[in-house]
């Protein structure tokens, strides 16, 4: 992560939670939602997602707990790469299309 970016930051959690408690607590409840492991989703699946929306989103903060996340959860290395092209293909295709909907505009223009 870039000096902008780092690690330390969490432990800025604490401090965010208490400035902004209701919004915070709203906040933790939600992600704790998404995040159990009593879901129909199993959490192998649910990190793969999580990684997947993190490379895209490109969240070094999710990037970094969902990585750790996903290897307890016995994603393999050769997993994390299928999902790594997965995931630039699906961000590749999304600028395809907008660049269709671009040319539609410009037509339109």
């Amino acid at each position: 992560m870039s000096e902008y970016q780092s690690p330390k930051d969490f432990q800025n959690i604490p401090k965010l939670l208490a400035l902004a408690k209701e919004e915070g607590n709203a906040f933790m409840a939600f992600d704790h939602a998404a995040k159990r492991a009593d879901g129909l989703i199993p959490p192998k699946v649910r990190e793969f997602i999580s990684l997947a929306v993190a490379l895209t989103t490109q969240c070094s903060y999710c990037l970094d707990v969902h990585t750790k996340a996903a290897k307890k959860a016995g994603v393999t290395a050769e997993e994390l790469a299928e999902l790594i092209s997965i995931a630039a293909a699906v961000r590749a295709g999304a600028t395809m299309g907008h660049g269709l909907m671009a040319l539609r505009l410009f037509e339109e223009a």
